[in-house]
């Protein structure tokens, strides 16, 4: 403080550009914010991607070993199945008879 009681401050600037409307700062930051937001959105696409064949992949995998059961039963099925004995059951299964066999039908037995 001087001694009249007035207090010193430095002479406001006076600038020698014409002063404008355009908030730089503010028109920054919102550039910014609008740059990182479509950094972000281009994003989006592939994660939605990922997660899509990530979801297929897990389903696929468990189709895979339903496919791989299926399979190893339909095998052991075949195994049954090879050889003269297997067919000749089949045959009579479907009402075949051999060779020289008179065949019998037996009525009322729900069967025929």
């Amino acid at each position: 403080m001087s001694s009249r009681g007035y207090r010193l401050r430095p002479a406001p600037r006076r600038s020698t550009r014409a002063r404008t409307r355009i908030h730089w700062d503010r028109l920054g930051r919102i550039v910014l914010v609008i740059v990182i937001f479509a950094i972000l959105v281009s994003y989006v696409n592939p994660v939605v991607d990922f997660v899509q064949s990530w979801t297929t992949a897990r389903g696929e995998r468990t189709a895979l070993t339903e496919q791989k059961a299926e399979n190893q039963r339909l095998r052991e099925r075949l195994e049954t199945l090879d050889g003269a004995e297997a067919a000749e059951r089949s045959a009579r299964r479907l009402g075949m008879v051999a060779e020289g066999e008179l065949p019998y039908v037996i009525r009322g037995s729900g069967r025929g």
